[in-house]
């Protein structure tokens, strides 16, 4: 009779622990998660219960697929409202360029082989991947429930711009990556939008079809090299109730053009 299951993978992690995973640690990780999901999922086949909510936290590596595949199983022959993953990567920081494309490629790969999966995801959360060209709009077509999106140090490559289109957006958090800029170009339903850190020197987003948009967060340290954002121009067509802004004491002007 469960409404609400969460397996992550982080329950199965050491305590306190500071040494860096391995690959070792990740299968075993991945491979308890696999186990649980299916000892969990697989025994409620012939519920009539429904499950509101699936929240999904595990490691990018080969027994991804597998629970995905357990996961679009379920989704096919059981009641499931909503569902969330949350994809991590064997280092959480600080990555190299090779690292990021390893697992862009290891995500892609995951994502081609369980398409009915994401296609029924509500939230989704993404680290550390640098994508292809064509991999974004690709995610945005078959992610058509998609909701809530989180990408952590994503991107197509250094200075990329991201083009979201999707109809059923309603909040997107962008931290940290090499996006020139991200342009939200139709998403009639978007209601939050988040920065927080940006490495590009001009804005780091422009509005396009975006008219429920309400709350806008801004976080970034400025360098001597940013631009001076103004207000007046990034945001001006919009109708926002709610504004953050926190430049760390850097950059901030008090005329009028910031708070129209």
């Amino acid at each position: 009779m469960l409404s609400k299951v969460v397996i992550m993978a982080g329950s199965f992690e050491p305590k306190h622990t500071t040494s860096k995973l391995t690959s070792d640690d990740i299968i075993r990780f991945n491979s308890t998660m696999l186990e649980a999901t299916r000892s969990i999922l697989e025994r409620r086949a012939r519920t009539l219960y429904t499950i509101h909510l699936l929240r999904m936290q595990f490691y990018l590596g080969d027994e991804s697929i597998f629970i995905g595949q357990t996961v679009a199983n379920t989704i096919a022959t059981q009641k499931v409202a909503s569902v969330e993953f949350t994809i991590l990567t064997k280092v959480r920081k600080n990555c190299t360029n090779n690292d990021l494309l390893t697992y862009g490629r290891q995500f892609m790969s995951f994502f081609d082989s369980c398409p009915n999966t994401f296609g029924c995801l509500a939230r989704l959360r993404l680290e550390n991947l640098r994508l292809g060209e064509s991999d974004f709009p690709k995610i945005f077509s078959i992610c058509k429930q998609l909701e809530f999106l989180f990408l952590y140090e994503c991107d197509m490559g250094i200075k990329s711009l991201l083009e979201v289109e999707h109809p059923q957006l309603s909040e997107l958090v962008i931290a940290s990556g090499c996006l020139e800029r991200v342009h939200l170009k139709w998403a009639p339903k978007l209601t939050i939008l988040k920065f927080n850190v940006f490495r590009t020197k001009d804005d780091p987003f422009c509005l396009g079809y975006v008219p429920l948009l309400q709350t806008v967060s801004i976080i970034n340290t400025a360098f001597s090299w940013h631009k001076m954002l103004k207000l007046s121009e990034l945001l001006g067509k919009t109708a926002i109730s709610n504004l953050h802004l926190n430049f760390k004491s850097e950059k901030v002007s008090e005329g009028p053009q910031c708070c129209r």
